[in-house]
């Protein structure tokens, strides 16, 4: 599978990066990007019962003509009807007979931990996912389901990116202990959703140094912290950007450090982000009231020249 694997506490291959339909692609018709996706090497798809991709996931691997075992696919219990027929229900809309990893996608899904992860547990005993494991659980909540579950999370995907990493330290380092896999999503906010930020010095730095984008020493960093991605773009472009990062070189420990005391220093406030967002308002309006001016005079110019041809 592209850009490299990591076994799960099941014992599971993992694509450390996947494909994702959630975000600007909920609700949507995502057929040709996830084909997109597919065919610029991403192996593995991330959906869920609450985004309303399922379905168009389902094309696109039926339009891809590749084998299952070539894809990895992640959906997600969303809090409608029991997992057991959530489960059964996404898998009608994919089009397959198991998925490889159901992931609960918030603590509140699950009205009792206990019960609940026990069905999810019996799902994979019969099948119907190779692997369980949970979103957006803090180490309370995986604290707590610990204390009945027979089965371990085997993943725990979560917001993560260099200005949150500080307040999720105990929770990487609990998962590393029980061997939970952490995967990322919302990484690149940190510099496309707080420009201007402390973090950006640091990030454009590194990008210099070893030939990168500011978004692939995004990922880099994640992956230092020994973490999954999920991300998602429109763009081919991007995609393969973001699949290249793995041939890079790797950050140094002095540019991880630097990251990292950079993100802790929080992102930019509320108004620096404005104000960075109607300076480029104010640019791009600029710009066009330029072009318009040129028009005008141009449009102005020719006028004149063929009223003067033609009274000679």
């Amino acid at each position: 599978m592209s850009s490299g694997t990591v076994t799960l506490n099941d014992g599971n291959e993992f694509p450390i990066i996947a494909f994702g339909t959630g975000s600007t692609m909920k609700f949507k018709d995502v057929t040709d990007y996830v084909g997109q996706a597919i065919e610029n090497g991403f192996s593995h798809i991330d959906t869920a019962q609450f985004y309303q991709t399922e379905t168009y996931v389902g094309l696109a691997i039926k339009e891809s003509g590749l084998p299952r075992s070539s894809l990895y696919i992640t959906t997600k219990y969303s809090l409608s009807g029991s997992p057991r027929k959530a489960i059964q229900q996404s898998l009608n809309k994919i089009g397959l007979s198991y998925v490889d990893l159901y992931l609960v996608h918030s603590p509140g899904a699950l009205s009792d931990f206990e019960s609940g992860w026990q069905e999810f547990e019996k799902m994979k005993k019969d099948g119907l996912t190779r692997s369980i494991g949970v979103s957006n659980f803090t180490l309370e909540d995986l604290q707590k389901l610990s204390k009945t579950a027979v089965t371990k999370p085997a993943v725990n995907q979560i917001s993560f990116h260099p200005y949150n990493y500080a307040s999720h330290k105990a929770l990487l380092v609990y998962c590393a202990k029980q061997s939970i896999m952490v995967e990322a999503y919302g990484s690149l906010n940190s510099i496309t959703q707080n420009p201007g930020g402390p973090v950006d010095a640091v990030v454009n730095a590194a990008a210099k140094r070893i030939g990168a984008t500011p978004n692939q020493v995004i990922f880099s960093w994640v992956r230092s912290k020994g973490v999954a991605i999920v991300t998602t773009s429109r763009s081919k472009e991007r995609l393969q950007e973001y699949l290249a990062v793995e041939d890079l070189p790797p950050l140094t420990a002095e540019e991880i450090a630097a990251i990292d005391d950079a993100g802790a220093k929080g992102p930019p406030s509320r108004l620096v982000v404005a104000r960075l967002a109607m300076q480029h308002k104010f640019e791009r309006s600029s710009s066009l009231v330029m072009l318009l001016a040129i028009a005008i005079i141009f449009g102005f110019a020719t006028f004149f020249i063929a009223r003067a041809e033609a009274l000679d």
